[in-house]
């Protein structure tokens, strides 16, 4: 007699009744609460495929999706993972990751190379190469024309955003900066972070300073939107890059990295605006 029916199991050893999936959760000791398994992503100027990874200091890196042997990589260039958070150093492994900027092939390479990393920076060039050939590949042409007298936009698309006393680069407007979270169809929250149910930073000059024990820029003030007189959680809120609803569900992962970029006077000088943009901009004409 067969004991299928009484295993629950089929014939063939499958479970009679459908499994149910299980939700995961992110542990609410983690250090990231990004989802890994979406943050592969393809490098924009060679094609190759790349992993996203938060370094230490919040900035994003991109690093090569395999590991490598550690005795093949130069040791400035060894980095590790460690709980989702991307180190650069040598954890003592045989293994480490290496950043994607030291194989693209579209960058100039760094020396010295050790002859494994010369071998797979050509194997990327050569798929590189096959993407451009197929049209698969269109890499970005930087303007070579610009328009000799381009108007001072009134909204800053890249603003400079004070918050937890400390000042951020934000990578578009205020008002479309959206959510990371992970919504129950597992995709990514749609709502802005500015919701017209919170309260609002305000336009504000301040000095525009390079930071501690740096000498001041020429350019004196700049427009930063403030939001230190905000509650301590509401700031949380915003350097989380979380909606309302999705700052009171700790359960909920993120999809996506936080677009901040801890602002630097001397890399993102372009960036920097001297009025504010709430003041109307009047245009005089000239008496005859």
């Amino acid at each position: 007699m067969s004991s299928t029916a009484s295993s629950g199991r089929r014939w063939d050893g499958t479970p009679a009744r459908p499994h149910r999936q299980r939700t995961l959760r992110v542990a609410h000791d983690s250090p990231t609460r990004l989802v890994r398994s979406t943050q592969s992503s393809r490098c924009r100027d060679c094609g190759n495929r790349i992993d996203w990874y938060t370094r230490t200091d919040n900035r994003p890196v991109s690093l090569h999706p395999h590991e490598l042997d550690a005795t093949t990589v130069p040791v400035a260039s060894r980095w590790h993972v460690s709980s989702g958070i991307a180190h650069p150093a040598d954890d003592g492994t045989p293994w480490c990751r290496i950043p994607h900027l030291t194989l693209c092939p579209a960058h100039a390479a760094p020396t010295p190379l050790t002859p494994q990393i010369a071998a797979l920076r050509r194997h990327l060039a050569l798929h590189t190469r096959r993407l451009l050939d197929t049209g698969t590949l269109t890499p970005p042409t930087p303007d070579t024309n610009p328009p000799a007298t381009a108007p001072e936009p009134c909204r800053p698309a890249r603003p400079i955003v004070l918050l937890l006393h400390t000042r951020y680069l934000a990578a578009q407007p205020v008002d479309t900066i959206q959510c990371v979270a992970q919504t129950r169809q597992r995709h990514r929250c749609a709502h802005p972070i500015l919701s017209p149910s919170a309260p609002a930073g305000t336009w504000t000059l301040v000095p525009a300073t390079t930071g501690h024990r740096q000498l001041a820029l020429p350019d004196g003030l700049m427009a930063v939107y403030d939001l230190t007189h905000l509650t301590y959680a509401e700031q949380l809120r915003w350097r989380h890059q979380r909606c309302p609803h999705h700052a009171a569900a700790p359960g909920a992962a993120d999809l996506a990295l936080c677009d901040w970029e801890p602002f630097d006077p001397l890399l993102h000088h372009r960036h920097i605006h001297n009025r504010l943009p709430t003041t109307a901009r009047h245009r005089t004409q000239a008496r005859a």
